[in-house]
């Protein structure tokens, strides 16, 4: 017999390799695809392709693969960014140990307008959850700032070194390096200072605190985003004074979650609504402060200890795309996942608010261990349902970075 037009025998190879690794027979492997053993077989020996997305997807189930790793696709983009993006992080760190202000800069720099509209792209590359690309442009630019900060336009380029450290902070705690997210927060608190800035130096305990709570520390967190509330409250007529705080009410609010102090945290929320009432939408400095964030962040610290079907409901009445960034929208996405998750009966809504949350920010859901851990409830149910098939591979996926 020959081969059918398009059969690849490498994908035969692959499905054969597999079922073999697990000691199956072609017979008992059929079974599980719900397809006949003479089908397998062809395909296994590259007489039929299995070029019908169904059926590659149906016999990647029955072997608890993903379709891509009998496909032989290749490393998709998105994972490519994931490496791109991690291979960035040791280039931040050097940036950030090199960039002391107690040190004297070295070497010319670019037009300090030049370098706002660096910082800028560096701003508009994490909005879009394209950590490779901030973590390309961020050194450089965190070098260049250094200098600048001993030019004739040293307090502009103070304010744009703490944005800069601002965006490098995030784009770390995004990628898993809490650590070193602590480390850009540090230089931006010193930006901030240097600036004599109380705003700035709101947006500085910020990070500071954001980093903290990421590394474990929660009773720091809290102690820096109440100070910090304290500090700027007197300073409110300044712009961006009621939006920073609004922000610092936000991570207040997640500190004392994590530190099982629920009603605590629904306080701070309150109070976060009532200053949200007041701003509107607004993207002052780049924290996107609003009803919509608010309710974002709701959902956050709901999810966990609150309950499910309220975040639902937050869910349903919010709107992501009011806020037009990435690096919130997969949160509201992730996190209405979880929800739907703990819910139960629901495993397909919430994987297609996985899915969703993966194709926005890749790097961001694959080192997530609450989504790990939601990926596994949901494996553990999903069986031979539908949905499992890219459960399994959200899963490798997680599990390869």
């Amino acid at each position: 017999m020959s081969s059918r037009r398009g059969a690849d025998p490498v994908v035969g190879e692959r499905i054969r390799a597999r079922r073999l690794l697990r000691g199956w027979s072609v017979r008992y492997a059929a079974s599980r695809a719900g397809v006949s053993h003479a089908t397998w077989s062809r395909i296994e020996r590259g007489l039929q392709a299995a070029d019908n997305r169904f059926m590659l997807a149906d016999i990647a189930g029955a072997l608890e693969c993903a379709p891509a790793d009998l496909a032989g696709t290749g490393v998709p983009a998105s994972d490519r960014a994931v490496a791109a993006a991690q291979a960035g992080v040791l280039g931040l760190r050097r940036a950030l140990i090199d960039i002391d202000l107690s040190e004297p800069p070295g070497g010319p720099a670019p037009s300090v307008d030049e370098l706002g509209r660096s910082v800028a792209l560096a701003d508009d590359l994490h909005n879009a959850c394209d950590y490779a690309g901030a973590a390309r442009l961020l050194p450089e630019l965190l070098r260049d700032l250094h200098t600048e900060t001993a030019g004739p336009n040293h307090a502009e380029a103070l304010r744009l070194l703490c944005d800069a450290t601002h965006i490098a902070c995030s784009v770390l705690r995004s990628l898993g390096h809490p650590a070193d997210a602590w480390l850009a927060a540090e230089r931006c608190r010193d930006a901030a200072e240097a600036a004599g800035d109380p705003v700035l130096r709101g947006h500085a305990a910020y990070a500071l605190a954001r980093s903290a709570i990421a590394c474990g520390s929660y009773q720091r967190g809290q102690t820096l985003a109440e100070r910090a509330v304290d500090d700027l409250g007197r300073h409110l007529s300044r712009p961006g004074g009621p939006e920073v705080v609004g922000s610092l009410h936000l991570v207040a609010a997640l500190a004392s979650r994590c530190r099982h102090r629920l009603d605590d945290s629904r306080d701070w929320l309150a109070e976060a609504t009532a200053l949200a009432r007041r701003t509107g939408e607004i993207n002052t400095m780049g924290m996107f402060f609003g009803p919509t964030n608010v309710d974002i962040w709701r959902m956050s610290i709901e999810v966990d200890d609150g309950d499910p079907d309220q975040v639902v409901e937050i869910a349903r009445r919010t709107h992501p795309a009011a806020i037009p960034a990435g690096v919130r929208q997969v949160f509201y996405y992730a996190d209405t996942a979880r929800a739907l998750a703990r819910i139960g009966g629901r495993d397909r809504e919430a994987i297609r608010f996985l899915l969703t949350a993966e194709r926005i920010a890749p790097q961001h859901v694959r080192t997530s261990a609450e989504l790990a851990e939601t990926i596994r409830v949901l494996l553990n149910r999903s069986r031979r349902q539908a949905g499992g098939t890219e459960l399994r591979g959200l899963s490798e996926r997680i599990q390869a970075n």
